[in-house]
């Protein structure tokens, strides 16, 4: 009650947040409350004096917690949502004494949610209302009575929420300060840097297809036509002109038109081999064995370099020299190939060997001479000794193969020197060119002097003779040198009476062991050595007889071959 004291204006309590009682309390839909109540004087109240207030009424008048400025968050899991109603301020966040007129509140800023994704600017939220300053509390009432609810007053001035509860989102704005009042922030342009990288990247990737794609084409195009303009190699433009005539070029060049090819047919066999030009009159040399599958009734086409064919027929032919003439007609145009001296050769002069090996017409191979008065026998497929040839040859290591048989074995001049006849076969032995053995580098040519004498007689009588020196030789003799017989095949003596070797003392039993100064070591040896020779040559002979050495000088007879 008023004891008439004049009362002075009160002491003013600011309502703020109690301590420990934000978390605790469920949330609450807005509604306007009071913030105080007034103050009832108390009875017995004199001036200056503060009045009494009941504590347990000040108590109930505190006023009730703010109310969250945000819904409930259906996930109660920052930042996937807005914040928590009842989220705690972040770090930077500090509760200061609020002004006596409150704090604007900023207006929340544009930003991004816990998933990156930008939010817009929402309008601030409307004040609550405005609590008056606190009146004195009324007197708590005796008895246990309830107390008294203050009034509602009306607001006057604008209280700001508590700064616990500005909206803030962590991850939208990171380098933001939450009180300030912040630009356009970071990223708020929707993402157009990323934007403008992808239409990079897009660019990018349409020129690497278009560039492809063009590439492709080009490559594609010079792959089928050769490039885009024609290719032309470097060459040497100089004039390739003529070669010496020593060179192996040369000599194939003046050779070859001389040389033919041989291709022979008979009743029961056929053959092939080489043969070339002696005169005008279209006489060709070659080889026996090269004509002999024709028979008397075979036939034999001559081939020449330029490919003109025409027919030959045997003018005349020695087994025993391995040599044979053929004849072609009514063929113009003949180059006769010229003669050398093969006693003029010596070992290691370069030779050209021309012919048709394995039926390759034409064919020009070059070596040396490797060695000279090689004793060679070949033939003697008959069995009675008719048809072996002994050949004083010259060994060349030229390859020489089966078909190469008649050709000319040619100096750096372009000269016959011999008669490819033979090769040695490495499984085979020694063969005329029958066997099909390839060559090793021994092949052997029947020197042309001898084959000059056989072709003249051939081409004159059709036979060609052989020397002979009148003995009959025991060719089953292991010894050194040439053993004379005792008796010939039918019996009688092999000193043939009135012959050669009757005349120059030769006896039964002798064993002769040089011809002309050179050693004889065999029948066989004996043979070539003789063959090599013209018949009515002289000959120096040294023998054994008894033990005893004997010389004695043998004038050759002669004999017709077969």
């Amino acid at each position: 009650m008023d004891d008439g004291k004049p009362t002075e204006p009160k002491a003013k309590w600011w309502s703020r947040p109690t301590a420990g009682r934000s978390a605790s309390t469920a949330p609450q839909q807005p509604s306007p409350v009071e913030d105080a109540v007034p103050l009832v004087d108390a009875p017995g109240a004199s001036d200056g004096a503060e009045p009494e207030r009941d504590e347990s009424v000040a108590a109930e008048a505190v006023p009730r917690a703010p109310q969250p400025l945000h819904e409930p968050d259906q996930y109660s899991t920052p930042p996937y949502g807005g914040p928590g109603p009842w989220a705690p301020a972040p770090p930077v966040q500090r509760p200061v004494p609020t002004p006596p007129h409150g704090t604007p509140v900023p207006p929340p800023h544009a930003g991004t949610n816990g998933a990156g994704i930008t939010t817009a600017s929402a309008p601030p939220p409307a004040p609550p209302a405005a609590f008056p300053s606190p009146s004195p509390l009324p007197q708590q009432p005796q008895g246990g009575q309830q107390p008294h609810q203050p009034q509602p007053q009306h607001p006057q001035h604008p209280q700001p929420p508590s700064p616990q509860w500005l909206q803030y989102d962590p991850w939208g704005a990171p380098r933001q300060p939450l009180i300030t009042n912040p630009g356009p922030p970071l990223g708020s342009d929707g993402g157009r840097p990323r934007n403008r990288r992808g239409s990079v990247l897009v660019g990018a990737l349409l020129l690497a297809l278009v560039a492809g794609g063009i590439g492709g084409g080009i490559g594609a195009y010079i792959e089928r036509n050769g490039g885009l303009t024609q290719v032309e190699l470097p060459q040497d433009e100089r004039n390739g002109g003529g070669r010496a005539p020593d060179s192996v070029a040369g000599i194939a060049a003046s050779a070859l038109p001389s040389v033919v090819t041989l291709h022979v047919s008979g009743s029961s066999e056929s053959g092939t081999g080489t043969g070339f030009v002696l005169d005008n009159k279209g006489h060709i040399l070659t080889n026996n064995h090269v004509v002999a599958p024709a028979g008397s009734s075979g036939d034999i086409t001559v081939t020449f370099s330029g490919g003109e064919t025409a027919s030959a027929e045997v003018v005349g032919k020695d087994s025993g020299y391995d040599l044979a003439v053929v004849k072609v007609s009514g063929v113009s145009g003949l180059k006769p190939l010229p003669l050398g001296n093969s006693d003029n050769v010596q070992v290691g002069d370069p030779v050209v060997a021309i012919g048709a090996p394995f039926d390759l017409s034409n064919t020009v191979t070059s070596g040396i001479i490797s060695a000279k008065d090689r004793p060679i026998t070949a033939g003697g497929e008959k069995g009675d000794g008719s048809d072996v040839s002994y050949v004083d040859a010259l060994q060349t290591d030229a390859p020489i193969n089966p078909g190469n048989s008649g050709g000319p074995l040619v100096d750096t001049d372009a000269h016959v020197i011999g008669i490819n006849s033979a090769i040695r076969a490495a499984d085979s032995g020694s063969t005329t060119g029958g066997g099909q053995a390839g060559s090793i580098g021994l092949g052997f040519a029947i020197p042309i002097n001898q084959g000059k004498r056989v072709a003249e007689e051939l081409i004159n009588t059709g036979k060609a003779t052989h020397p002979v020196i009148g003995v009959t030789l025991d060719m089953k003799y292991t010894g050194d040198g040439a053993k004379v017989g005792q008796k010939d095949a039918v019996g009688k003596s092999s000193v043939t009476p009135d012959g050669p070797g009757a005349k120059a003392g030769i006896e039964p039993g002798d064993v002769i062991t040089e011809v002309d100064g050179q050693r004889v070591h065999s029948g066989e040896e004996l043979i070539v050595k003789i063959r090599a020779h013209r018949p009515g040559d002289r000959l120096d002979l040294k023998l054994t007889r008894g033990g005893k050495d004997l010389s004695m000088t043998l004038t050759l007879g002669s004999a017709t071959g077969t």
